[in-house]
C-alpha cells in the first residue's frame, strides 16, 4: 500500500467513526463546545490531551461503547470547539465541562471519567469540584509538578506542506507520543496532523503545574494512574509511587515498552483495563 493509499484509508476510518457518533454542541460564555456521543450504559466521559481532540480515543471508542454511553468533547480551543475568550484559566476550562455535563448528562447523575495527558488536569479538578464521579482513570497524566524529560520537537508550522512537514509530525510523534516506530502509522499521523492544525489552546502551562496532584489529594474515590515506560512527560518511576503511597483506593500501573499515548499504542490492554476498571 502506498503512503497516499494509507492516508486515504486512515481518513475513511475517521469519517466512518464520526458518522457513528451523535454530534452535540453546548454553550459556555458565548463559545461552542462540541461533543461526540456513542454507546449505551452508564455514562463515561473521555477527555483528550493537549494538542488533541476526541480522536485521541480513536482506538478505544468502539470497545468502550459496548459497555458505556460515551461522551467525548473537543476541549475548548481544540478540535471543532470554539476557543474561550482569554484568560484560559483552569477554573474556566473546568467550568465549561461541568456546565456541559450538567446539560447533557445531568447535574445530579453520577458519571465516570477517563482522561489522557493534559485532560488529566481537567478531569481531576472536575471530579474534585463536581463530585458525583464514581471512578477516575488517568493515562499519561500531566499536572504532577515533578521533573520531566527534556523534549526537542520540530516546528512543523515553519515548513511548507509536504514531505518535510510530514517528517516533522513523525518526529514529534516519536519523541513525545509513541515509543514503538511501528505504532506511528497512517492513522496516528493523520490524527496528529489534524489536531495540531486545529489546536488554539495553550495547554502546556497548566500541564507543567501540580494541579492534578493537588486535586487528587482532595478525592476519596478509586483512581487509576497509568504511564508508559518511555513517557517523556511522566515523573520518574520512584516518584510515581508517591501517587499511590498512603492511598489504598489508587491503583498505579506502568506499561513496559510504551510511550505517552498509551491508549493508542497499547489499545487492546488499555481497553480491557478500562472496561474492568469502570465495571459496576
Amino acid at each position: 500500500m502506498t503512503d497516499s493509499e494509507a492516508q486515504a484509508q486512515a481518513q475513511a476510518l475517521i469519517a466512518q467513526l464520526a458518522r457513528r457518533c451523535e454530534l452535540v454542541d453546548t454553550r459556555f460564555e458565548d463559545s461552542t463546545v462540541r461533543w461526540h456521543r456513542i454507546g449505551h450504559g452508564a455514562p463515561l466521559v473521555l477527555l483528550h490531551g493537549g494538542n488533541g481532540s476526541w480522536l485521541h480515543w480513536v482506538r478505544n471508542i468502539e470497545a468502550l461503547a459496548q459497555w458505556h454511553e460515551l461522551w467525548l468533547p473537543d476541549l475548548p480551543g481544540c478540535g471543532e470547539s470554539d476557543e474561550l475568550p482569554p484568560p484560559h484559566t483552569l477554573e474556566r476550562l473546568v467550568g465549561a465541562l461541568q456546565q456541559a455535563i450538567a446539560d447533557l448528562i445531568g447535574a445530579d447523575r453520577e458519571i465516570s471519567l477517563a482522561a489522557f495527558s493534559f485532560g488529566s488536569v481537567l478531569a481531576a479538578n472536575l471530579a474534585a469540584t463536581r463530585g458525583r464521579v464514581s471512578r477516575l482513570a488517568l493515562l499519561g497524566a500531566t499536572g504532577h509538578g515533578f521533573a520531566r524529560r527534556p523534549l526537542v520537537l520540530k516546528n512543523w508550522r515553519a515548513m511548507p506542506p509536504g514531505p518535510a512537514q510530514t517528517g516533522a509530525h513523525r518526529h514529534n510523534l516519536s519523541h513525545l507520543m509513541l515509543h514503538d516506530p511501528a505504532a506511528i502509522d497512517a492513522l496516528a499521523l493523520a490524527i496528529h496532523r489534524r489536531t495540531s492544525e486545529q489546536t488554539r489552546l495553550r495547554s502546556r502551562p497548566l500541564s507543567l503545574t501540580d494541579a492534578t496532584r493537588r486535586a487528587l489529594d482532595r478525592l476519596r474515590i478509586p483512581v487509576l494512574l497509568a504511564w508508559g515506560e518511555h513517557d517523556p512527560t511522566a515523573p520518574a518511576p520512584d516518584v510515581q509511587q508517591i501517587f499511590a503511597q498512603g492511598h489504598p483506593q489508587r491503583r498505579l500501573m506502568r506499561f513496559e515498552g510504551a510511550g505517552h499515548w498509551l491508549q493508542y499504542e497499547r489499545a487492546a490492554p488499555i481497553n480491557s483495563l478500562l472496561i474492568d476498571w469502570f465495571s459496576p
